[in-house]
């Protein structure tokens, strides 16, 4: 099995050369020389060492894939660039994209970008936590910040977002527009992660279309376009008319551009790909945390923590809805909205709730906790087929 960015899974990094050529490295402008600072100093010495000698704060950035890839890394790109326009010349970014999880590559980034003075690292796949802590340990004068991660340090904090909030949103759309009731995900890998926003896309559309069926294609990829490809024309074989996928490319939505069909963008808004076949797109929005977590170390609070956002706190939501919706699914749309503003967790994956066995997995009157959300491993009612081992 590979490993993936947010698989939560026990695994270790083989150390072996590998050159930090093979990623590709972007900077606004140069970075500056190694920083020093004492372990005792730790808490406050980014931004007191901006604050006394008036140069900007170092921010690295690490990407898993291509900032050009319109779904995942896009997304954090457009955070860093959200920095970039709050901040101005208060802080300097670098980015290094195409980073592998696993092996030796990350460590040397994380290691180079800590050597070079950088004072609050991003790390934005769920893979280079394990390298992220030993950089730390050795850098306790950095922040670093590690995306979709659970371990924490006194310098490094992690964050995500609820991003089965609006995948439930779309599911609201989908079971309304659906005609065979047949509803495609294409899923990247099958992790808690992305089981999760299958179900909440499923329980979307049976709670306004108790007919709907969603029937699940596996790429085992995060990004790769020719896969998801495939597995869009697999799902519209089996008659699914709208189509949504948890990857990174518009390779689904492009798919249903060319077929008819209807589909969602993901990570971030696709519509430019497919305007004809787009319905909305679930979206992430970094730069609110990011914004957040810099303005924080700028005013010396910044503290290591476990940050899940969603749409309550703008970090996600669904975005470029298509402008001949009916009246009738935006009505139904906004009311579902509303409530998961107001009641999170219990908006969605409420009891009584059934897996597609059968068994109940969540009594009537309960609602699933974040630990319960963290370590979903099955498929609600309305899913077909089984997880794959």
């Amino acid at each position: 099995m590979t490993l993936t960015r947010r698989r939560l899974l026990q695994w270790s990094a083989a150390l072996a050369a590998a050159p930090l050529a093979a990623c590709g490295r972007k900077e606004d402008v140069p970075a500056a020389a190694p920083a020093s600072a004492s372990a005792a100093e730790a808490a406050s010495a980014p931004a007191a060492a901006a604050a006394v000698t008036g140069k900007p704060l170092e921010i690295g950035f690490v990407y898993l894939g291509p900032v050009g890839d319109a779904g995942w890394t896009y997304a954090h790109e457009r955070g860093r660039q959200a920095l970039i326009e709050a901040f101005g010349d208060r802080i300097r970014t670098t980015y290094v994209e195409n980073v592998p999880e696993s092996g030796a590559e990350a460590e040397r980034v994380f290691l180079d970008l800590a050597s070079q003075g950088k004072q609050l690292i991003f790390g934005t796949s769920f893979g280079y936590m394990e390298p992220m802590l030993k950089i730390a340990r050795q850098f306790p004068e950095v922040r670093f910040e590690h995306a979709t991660g659970y371990k924490t340090a006194s310098n490094l904090g992690v964050y995500a977002g609820r991003m089965h909030e609006p995948a439930f949103l779309a599911g609201v759309i989908a079971g309304q527009m659906t005609r065979s009731n047949v509803l495609g995900f294409v899923g990247a890998v099958p992790i808690p992660e992305v089981i999760r926003n299958i179900n909440a896309f499923t329980l979307g559309a049976r709670a306004v279309n108790p007919k709907a069926v969603v029937k699940v294609v596996w790429v085992n990829k995060w990004f790769d376009p020719g896969r998801e490809r495939e597995a869009a024309e697999a799902l519209a074989a089996q008659h699914a008319d709208v189509l949504i996928q948890n990857t990174d490319s518009p390779a689904v939505l492009q798919y249903a551009e060319e077929k008819g069909l209807r589909a969602f963008g993901w990570d971030s808004d696709m519509s430019r790909f497919g305007p004809r076949a787009h319905l909305a797109s679930a979206v992430f929005n970094w730069g609110v945390y990011y914004k957040q977590t810099v303005g924080d170390l700028l005013a010396g609070r910044w503290q290591p923590a476990t940050t899940w956002w969603g749409i309550k706190q703008e970090m996600n939501d669904l975005v470029s809805l298509d402008d001949k919706l009916p009246a009738a699914v935006r009505a139904s749309l906004a009311s579902h909205r509303q409530a998961i503003v107001a009641q999170g967790n219990a908006a969605i994956f409420r009891g009584p709730l059934q897996d597609n066995t059968g068994k109940t997995v969540l009594a009537a009157g309960a609602s699933a906790d974040d630990a319960a959300l963290l370590a979903m491993n099955y498929y609600v009612a309305g899913v077909e087929g089984r997880i794959p081992s």
